[in-house]
């Protein structure tokens, strides 16, 4: 499969997923905040949840597995010995050598999963930590580790240490799994004439892509400006034609705010999800257009907001509230449990918690079918009989892992858009 995404919108081709593990329940109150949790979730619920959202998929692409990516690509004895070596030095463990003879499903497994520390010395014994590697409890986040942008994929440098390694396995696997060909952008491996300055960070959950030659991206706590000044040069050094960047300044808290897609995603050619206080608000965090053409920046200048910035390039969106646009209170609640992090599987058509019931008012006034992900699942319902629907999937558990179904899906490949 050769990758492609070329919008948020175009009908889906292919997508990775990690379905959740023992790596979620892996976890404390006391390590929660470390790993970057507010709260510990309930494996059993939220592998429930999760198996709604893998089943609509797979009704509507082709769906890969994080883990089988990783087990494929671990049976070639260089890739096995690099990953193991990079990550063990960027972890600084040793236990790259213990685990090289490992079956490569195992292998795949441990490094997603941990591996525990044996109290087999002094210094084990006492420690208070229960593995020797990590788990990965954020994997099931797979949108933020690599993002697809047109024809190339981009690998996340994440702002916190405890994902690095989830972006170090992406790499692998798109530098070296058979079934997949693209070309690799890595900020933490730049091509020779691009410095990446120390504080770059970029998370697929802050990148868009409005169109071809219109990305959207979101800077805050989890994406640095320095980040996509490392986009802006990637672009000026590639590409010829005009390019655009609109990037929208976000809060650093609360925690919900975290990347762009809690406040604003594509629903269709002409419809966008916001978060009115963030998007539209008084005391409104800045808009900024970056004109890119002949490898420089043309112009940078301020727009009142992301939907006029867009207007001004030719995408002309309503914008639909979560929340609804009646009850402040009810937009807050609902912007915390995911309410505006939807995710097209093509235009018109997109999957979001069932939970956030004024975010699906809204859509419902503006003529989107409510669909209940398990009737989709069991083939009660065919997607293709609706124009435009939003199929619901269960959220108790999963949204208090802090993300919604853009979160959850690495789209690799979709459709290109009939604009």
């Amino acid at each position: 499969m050769k990758t492609s995404v070329h919008s948020e919108i175009g009908k889906l081709e292919g997508v990775i997923v990690h379905t959740p593990g023992s790596e979620v329940e892996n976890m404390t109150p006391e390590n929660a905040e470390r790993a970057l949790y507010s709260d510990i979730l309930n494996l059993s619920i939220a592998s429930k949840e999760y198996a709604q959202l893998k089943g609509v998929l797979q009704k509507v692409t082709r769906v890969f597995e994080v883990k089988d990516l990783l087990s494929v690509i671990l049976e070639k004895e260089e890739v096995r010995r690099q990953l193991l070596n990079d990550i063990c030095t960027l972890e600084k463990n040793e236990l790259s050598r213990s685990l090289l003879n490992t079956p490569a499903d195992v292998m795949s497994k441990l490094l997603i999963e941990g591996v525990a520390l044996e109290k087999n010395n002094l210094t084990n014994y006492l420690s208070n930590e229960r593995f020797w590697l990590r788990p990965l409890h954020n994997l099931f986040f797979t949108r933020d580790s690599a993002m697809g942008m047109n024809d190339s994929m981009l690998v996340g440098k994440m702002a916190n240490p405890v994902r690095e390694r989830e972006s170090m396995i992406m790499d692998a696997i798109f530098n070296h799994h058979p079934e997949i060909e693209t070309t690799v952008l890595n900020p933490s491996k730049p091509a020779s004439e691009i410095q990446v300055h120390p504080r770059s960070t970029i998370e697929g959950g802050d990148v868009q892509i409005a169109r071809e030659d219109i990305f959207v991206i979101g800077t805050g706590i989890r994406t640095s400006t320095q980040g996509i000044d490392f986009i802006i040069e990637s672009i000026k050094r590639t590409k010829k034609e005009k390019h655009h960047i609109i990037v929208q300044e976000l809060p650093s808290s609360p925690e919900s705010f975290i990347h762009l897609d809690m406040v604003f995603t594509f629903l269709n050619t002409h419809e966008c999800m916001v978060y009115p206080p963030v998007i539209f608000g008084m005391s409104r965090y800045r808009t900024i257009h970056l004109e890119i053409e002949n490898g420089r920046v043309n112009k940078i200048e301020e727009h009142p907001n992301i939907p006029a910035a867009l207007q001004k390039l030719g995408m002309d969106l309503e914008p639909i509230s979560c929340g609804g646009h009646v009850d402040a209170w009810m937009q807050e609640r609902e912007q915390w449990h995911s309410g505006a992090n939807f995710f097209a599987f093509e235009p018109g058509k997109i999957i979001g918690y069932q939970r956030n019931n004024h975010t699906l008012d809204e859509l419902n006034s503006k003529g989107y079918e409510i669909l209940a992900a398990t009737d989709v699942i069991d083939g009660k319902i065919s997607i293709d009989d609706y124009k435009k629907c939003v199929v619901t999937i269960a959220g108790s558990e999963l949204a208090r892992g802090g993300g919604g179904a853009r979160c959850m899906t690495q789209p690799i490949r979709r459709a290109k858009v009939n604009w």
